[in-house]
């Protein structure tokens, strides 16, 4: 069976499970770098905006010899987790700048690679990177559902870019707190158990507590500068993913060019194409407080 037929074969099965006033369809979206996904919308009567549930984990399991009815029964279970509430049951919220200003965030996305979508969303350069804006609508422990931002809201909410921009930077960090860590402690927390000191001690993680679209902490005001004072020294960094970023003190780092090289091997092997940042090394230089491609 492949994906498109497991797909259909599951959408039928959660119909027949679901209630008359709740309608079940497949969707599919243009996620960042081009890539399309394809999952399970449920909607409900009276509440305009709903998660799509993707399948590919759920797929796996089937070709593992999972169940579909127990599949099934796992995305009814997490849609009733992540479903929308009352909050967003009055749609006229969204299309009022006033009543949502305080939930306009910012993300960090490649230029290159998403020319297209870049034609219908406001944005901002930096270096080789594009802000592009959300909606964040829903942010708790099951994760983030969010709207993202248009030129057709920019319209209907008569504001200009750097209105956005403006309650981005002030939204943004207090939505989702910077999260500054050695890398050597995070591994640590990955494997359950302290390791001992030796090369790497001078590579930091950039992102935001929820590590979810967290290079985006690169934006922070003074972030970079205060990670300059904990390292001590000049740095690097590495843009593994959309998610995070890492920090290398320059005393601990090869040359530029193998830093780019490896950056470029481990997104074409390691990271999934949807959240791939760039190839671009970059370096922080502490006296001038300027960011180097």
């Amino acid at each position: 069976m492949t994906y498109v037929q497991f797909i259909e074969a599951i959408e039928k099965k959660i119909k027949k499970e679901v209630t008359e006033e709740k309608r079940v369809s497949i969707h599919t979206n243009m996620k960042n770098n081009g890539v399309k996904k394809r999952g399970i919308m449920v909607t409900e009567e009276g509440i305009n905006i709903s998660p799509t549930i993707y399948l590919e984990e759920y797929y796996k399991q089937f070709l593992c010899g999972r169940t579909q009815d127990a599949i099934v029964k796992d995305i009814l279970e997490l849609y009733e987790k992540i479903r929308f509430q009352d909050s967003w049951k009055d749609g006229e919220k969204l299309k009022e700048y006033d009543r949502i200003k305080d939930k306009i965030v910012y993300r960090v996305i490649g230029r290159a690679a998403n020319q297209e979508l870049l034609r219908e969303v406001p944005y901002k350069e930096y270096q080789d990177l594009a802000i592009v804006y959300y909606v964040a609508l829903e942010v708790d422990e099951y994760g983030i559902a969010s709207m993202l931002v248009k030129n057709e809201h920019l319209k209907m909410w008569k504001i200009r870019e750097e209105d956005l921009y403006y309650h981005a930077c002030r939204n943004t960090q207090e939505i989702f707190p910077c999260e500054f860590m050695q890398m050597k402690k995070i591994l640590e927390e990955l494997l359950g158990f302290e390791e001992e000191e030796g090369p790497g001690e001078q590579m930091y993680i950039l992102s935001n507590e929820m590590r979810n679209y967290g290079a985006a902490a690169l934006l922070y005001p003074d972030r970079l500068r205060m990670a300059g004072e904990v390292i001590g020294e000049n740095y690097y960094i590495l843009p593994s993913s959309v998610h995070e970023v890492i920090l290398v003190a320059e005393s601990e780092a090869p040359e530029k060019e193998e830093l780019e090289a490896l950056v470029k091997e481990m997104n074409e092997t390691q990271v999934e194409e949807e959240e791939v940042l760039s190839n671009q090394v970059y370096y922080y230089d502490r006296n001038s407080g300027r960011l180097i491609p």
